[in-house]
C-alpha cells in the first residue's frame, strides 16, 4: 500500500501484523521491556519495517533507537520516518543524498469524535474547511486526515531544526482533486539552502481502512 504513496528513491515496508518480540533487539526490548504488549508490539514490529526497508540499500541489520525528540536515530548517511496505528505498521527511508527530509503517519480512517481533541489540533480556517470537504467526499474521515498530515509535517520538521512544532503552528490546506496538501508554516522554520522554509507539500491516501499521509523533501 504505502509504496504507491512514496515511490522510490525511497525505500518502504509495511506490516498489519505484529512480528514476535524475539525479533528485536535487546537494546530495542531494553526500552519496552516494562511498557504494556501493546506498545512492545507497535515498537518492535515498526522497527522490523525499517530493517527490511533499510534492506534495499544494503544495510545490514541493526538496531533502531529513539534519539533527541524520540525521532529514530538512522545509519549515517540515511533520513526516514517510522509509524505505527491499530493494525498498521510502516517505514519510510532514504539516502540523504536524495531526500533531505521525510514525514510518514497513518490513522484509521474513522472520526475524531471528542471536540476537545479537534479544537486542539485544526485551526478555524481549517475546521471551515474540514466542514466543506466532509460534504463533498464523506467517506474520507477528514478531520483524522488533517490530525495525520500534521503529524507528518512534524515529522519531517523536527529533523531540520530540532524543534517542536505545535499543531496551532502549521496552516494546512487538503486538496481532494488530486490527493496532496499544504502546510504553512506559522512560525520561523530553517534555512534550506539558503532560503527559510515557509512550507511543507504532501500527499495521501485512503485505503484498507487507514488514512496515510507523507512529506518528502528533495535535494
Amino acid at each position: 500500500m504505502i509504496e504507491k504513496l512514496l515511490p522510490a528513491p525511497i525505500a518502504t515496508a509495511e506490516s498489519f501484523e505484529d512480528l514476535p518480540l524475539s525479533e528485536m533487539y535487546p537494546e530495542e526490548w531494553a526500552l519496552v521491556e516494562n511498557a504494556v504488549p501493546k506498545r512492545q508490539k507497535e515498537f518492535g514490529t515498526v522497527r522490523g519495517c525499517a530493517r527490511t526497508a533499510l534492506s534495499h540499500f544494503g544495510i545490514d541489520p541493526a538496531p533502531i533507537l529513539p534519539g533527541p525528540g524520540r525521532a529514530p536515530r538512522w545509519p549515517d548517511g540515511i533520513v526516514g520516518a517510522l509509524t505505527h496505528c491499530n493494525g498498521y505498521r510502516a517505514a519510510a527511508v532514504a539516502r540523504a543524498r536524495d531526500i533531505l527530509t521525510v514525514g510518514l503517519d497513518a490513522e484509521p480512517n474513522q472520526p475524531i469524535n471528542d471536540p476537545g481533541v479537534l479544537d486542539l489540533v485544526a485551526l478555524p480556517e481549517e475546521r471551515a474547511q474540514l466542514r466543506h470537504l466532509a460534504k463533498v467526499e464523506p467517506e474520507v474521515c477528514w478531520d483524522r486526515l488533517l490530525f495525520s498530515a500534521k503529524e507528518s509535517v512534524y515529522k519531517a520538521w523536527y529533523p531540520l531544526t530540532g524543534r517542536w512544532l505545535g499543531f496551532e503552528d502549521a496552516l494546512l490546506t487538503l486538496d481532494p482533486t488530486d490527493a496532496t496538501f499544504t502546510a504553512r508554516l506559522l512560525v520561523p522554520g530553517a534555512r534550506v539552502d539558503g532560503a527559510e522554509l515557509t512550507e511543507f507539500s504532501g500527499r495521501w491516501m485512503v485505503e484498507s481502512g487507514f488514512v496515510v499521509t507523507a512529506v518528502v523533501m528533495g535535494r
